[in-house]
């Protein structure tokens, strides 16, 4: 089989489509992904073909914001999200993306859920298509608006929209919203949060065992009665912005504040900044911290950083929230934009984290919210019982395979 993943070229949306298509690889079928071309060494690293159609999310952004006057990425409302997704990024990719796709000539596209482009590149070639989603449910106030917009582009080049065949969903029924119904089409993919392409095990069924064992020790441990004991007198907390939210000047206020409260810090510095970026006092010029309180990682997988965390610190992307909840960690959610206010929302009503809404006492109100989540264990219940039903959701390899099984056998000149 031939299998292409299609994404907006960000990674907060790449990187949850990677188990699945490793599971695919893993399978002997030909892999791809259609994205920007920058993320060639990404997948080179994963030994995935990269198709390469569209630009960067910048060239994006800017031309979204030149015709709609809204920064999408910072004021997410639904027109400008339309705009973004399914105009921008379809007019200035979808022509390249089929004539490229065709060359590939893919039984099957997986589009992730804010893709237009998979989907027209599918109805283009007369394929199947798959959406798959990377969080809970986005509300309708968003998709409607989407899809009403990309009709216009279908209708240009004589297409009809098709639905997708099959909605691969990895958001657990404990995190979506309330009243939300299951679509007839979903087929559920057990999340895992970014493992780099040399883990052991990564897409695999031996690391699918791996995770459940050591979300079974996270939902022992957070239902222990000496769980405070545990986690000793210093916990050790993972501030994470992703890899486009993490401005020093968000960030260094709110470690500052932490600091005050007897935790340890791993954090994050995105893809540009580095560690003397954030001026915090007792560091160097370098940005080497005299206290060891701090350590700053470069771009890490999310597998690797949450090894030994107690509890973490975010904006809240679906990769990251779905990620840490896999393995039963709490979380303090921060959303600076995006989708990032639909997570903090459900984590904070699901009882397995704090979230933090936009203000002037942002850095006081995460320490406080750290402080309980050392204190309180019934978040660290919380995001356990929901690890323990992720733990129960069909492997990547597991739905790849149904996939496979459901598609006729191509016919090959």
């Amino acid at each position: 089989m031939r299998i292409l993943f299609s994404s907006t070229p960000a990674h907060g949306h790449l990187l949850p489509l990677l188990p699945l298509a490793r599971a695919f690889r893993d399978r002997g079928d030909q892999v791809a992904v259609l994205t920007a071309g920058a993320f060639a060494p990404l997948l080179d690293a994963e030994g995935i073909e990269l198709v390469a159609a569209g630009p960067t999310a910048d060239v994006l952004f800017a031309e979204s914001g030149r015709r709609t006057g809204v920064d999408a990425a910072a004021d997410p409302r639904p027109e400008a999200v339309a705009d973004f997704f399914a105009g921008t990024r379809v007019d200035l990719t979808a022509d390249d993306a089929v004539a490229a796709a065709r060359a590939f000539a893919p039984d099957l596209v997986v589009a992730e859920a804010l893709d237009f482009v998979g989907p027209l590149v599918a109805a283009a070639l007369d394929v199947p298509h798959a959406t798959m989603a990377f969080g809970p449910a986005i509300p309708a106030e968003f998709t409607d608006g989407m899809h009403a917009l990309v009709a216009s582009r279908y209708a240009d080049r004589g297409l009809a929209a098709v639905p997708a065949r099959w909605y691969l969903d990895p958001c657990p029924d404990l995190l979506q919203p309330p009243g939300w119904q299951a679509p007839a089409n979903r087929v559920q993919v057990r999340p895992e949060p970014h493992q780099g392409p040399n883990a052991p095990g990564a897409g695999s069924e031996n690391g699918s065992e791996a995770v459940s064992e050591a979300v079974s020790e996270a939902v022992s441990e957070a239902v222990s009665e000496d769980t405070n004991a545990t986690r000793g007198e210093r916990p050790r907390v993972l501030v994470t912005f992703g890899t486009h939210f993490s401005d020093p000047a968000t960030l260094t206020p709110i470690l500052a504040e932490l600091r005050t409260v007897g935790v340890d810090l791993v954090v994050t510095l995105g893809l540009t900044a580095t560690a003397a970026d954030y001026a915090l006092p007792g560091e160097d010029a370098a940005g080497t911290n005299a206290a060891g309180d701090i350590t700053f990682a470069p771009f890490t997988p999310l597998a690797d950083l949450l090894q030994d965390v107690d509890f973490v610190v975010t904006h809240g992307g679906a990769g990251t929230t779905l990620g840490v909840l896999s393995r039963g960690l709490p979380l303090v959610v921060v959303p600076q934009g995006a989708d990032q206010f639909l997570q903090a929302a459900v984590v904070g009503a699901t009882g397995t984290g704090i979230a933090v809404q936009p203000g002037p006492d942002v850095p006081e109100t995460v320490a406080k919210a750290a402080v309980t989540l050392r204190t309180d264990p019934s978040y660290a219940e919380a995001a356990a019982k929901v690890a323990a039903e992720i733990a129960t959701i069909p492997t990547p390899s597991e739905v790849a395979t149904r996939l496979a099984e459901a598609l006729p056998e191509p016919a090959r000149s």
